[in-house]
């Protein structure tokens, strides 16, 4: 398995359990082990994103969105460590819809940078 194959295959796996443990509390569902597989899932994105290479001859653009990439798991992460505290409110909530946006940005940005490098 290559590092982009097993990147891929770790994001997503990590992006659905991110998923799956944010809907759990949001439909009155969650458990004692919703902060686990909220966390498993952030590690999880946190090392399909270290793995993840950056493609030869990249643009400048390209390198700094893989690096929001980076940012974008360790938002996740600080929103596992929230679902932890017994703080009042939902700051992991907040998180995650943070790391949701540059997800989405990022998922956009980089095929389109990518694209339009290989055209120049």
């Amino acid at each position: 398995m290559t590092r982009t194959s097993a990147s891929s295959l770790l994001s997503t796996l990590g992006l659905l359990a991110i998923l799956a443990a944010s809907a759990l509390p949001l439909l009155r569902l969650g458990g004692e082990w919703f902060g686990w597989l909220y966390a498993a899932g952030a590690a999880l994105l946190l090392a399909a994103r270290f793995i993840d290479p950056t493609p030869a001859g990249a643009s400048l653009r390209v390198k700094r969105l893989k690096r929001m990439e980076i940012w974008t798991a360790l938002i996740f992460v600080a929103g596992a460590v929230f679902t932890f505290l017994d703080l009042p409110g939902n700051d992991w909530l907040a998180f995650t819809m943070a790391g949701g946006v540059l997800t989405i940005y990022t998922s956009v940005m980089i095929p389109r940078e990518s694209r339009k490098s290989e055209n120049s």
